[in-house]
């Protein structure tokens, strides 16, 4: 079940171990400006750091093989997030992983807002409203006319680290230009030719890559309006209770890595590194094992 609760636990959240959470040191991060650079750091160690995962949902794969975790409630408030990211040592799936990250950039000076987004489904089209959440930081800039509306493009990035696979590494600008996330995927926004959504997130994957095609494909649509965490909330409880969730199937436990990521399911372990595919079988016996060697993920008496 997801949740907002009364933020009465704010005082309880450190900046510093949130930074020291993901790898950086915090005086390092105190003395920088607050611009493109570190913005760009702090994305990707987050990245590289905290996994996307949906243990919390899902429960354990393999109770009979020694660990009994029958998942638990996600609560949609800085505090909860905080303690299961931070304290912890977990990860989550977008609602919690960009809303703790949207904690931490607003306490380190950064203006960050709340998006809401529509994912790309397989076959076309896009998810329920709001089945993602993303966040929009302004480094300054001009207003420029989108879609109608008036908007901060210049200045203005994308920045995601809730989002699976292949993993947004690095901010995107809302002016169109084109980032390569750092293990040879491009990405960029465009302005979708629709009256529901303000910018279009593309990737393209380079050619030669196994099973692609050197085309740009849509990840997912946006609206640029900030949005509290709790307006996420029917959908989070949409995606982590309903039998025709994508969510609620088998367990995700995925964690990028300086060449691609890695992936943990309850019978397979993936590696992939810039479009090569290395996949082997895990029994129930290793699942744990592999999901704190590879993940970072360690469940309570492990």
């Amino acid at each position: 079940m997801c949740q907002t609760v009364l933020q009465s636990r704010m005082s309880n959240l450190d900046a510093d171990r949130y930074l020291e959470r993901i790898g950086l040191d915090p005086d390092a991060v105190a003395a920088a400006d607050r611009d493109g650079e570190l913005l760009a750091s702090l994305q990707s160690a987050h990245a590289r750091s905290v996994p996307f995962e949906t243990l919390s949902i899902c429960g354990h794969p393999h109770p009979e093989a020694g660990t009994s975790y029958e998942g638990e409630p996600i609560d949609l408030d800085a505090a909860s997030l905080y303690e299961k990211v931070v304290e912890r040592g977990r990860g989550g799936f977008c609602y919690e992983l960009n809303g703790a990250f949207a904690w931490l950039l607003d306490d380190l000076g950064f203006d960050v807002r709340r998006c809401a987004a529509r994912v790309a489904a397989d076959g076309g089209g896009y998810g329920i409203p709001a089945d993602h959440l993303t966040l929009v930081v302004d480094l300054g800039g001009a207003d420029e006319r989108v879609n109608g509306r008036e908007h901060r493009t210049a200045g203005r990035h994308l920045v995601d680290v809730g989002v699976g696979a292949p993993v947004v590494r690095r901010p995107v600008p809302l002016d169109g230009t084109v980032v390569d996330n750092g293990v040879g995927v491009e990405l960029r926004l465009v302005e979708p030719d629709r009256p529901d959504a303000d910018y279009r997130l593309e990737c393209r994957k380079p050619a030669g890559w196994e099973d692609v095609t050197h085309e740009w494909s849509p990840r997912y649509i946006l609206r640029d309006e900030p949005r509290e965490l709790d307006f996420f909330e029917a959908s989070c409880e949409y995606h982590s209770t309903a039998p025709d969730s994508h969510f609620t199937g088998d367990p995700i436990a995925m964690q990028a890595t300086a060449e691609g990521h890695v992936s943990v399911s309850p019978d397979t372990i993936t590696r992939r590194m810039r479009g090569e595919t290395e996949k082997r079988d895990v029994d129930p016996e290793a699942y744990d094992r592999l999901l704190a060697e590879e993940i970072g993920i360690r469940f309570a008496g492990d």
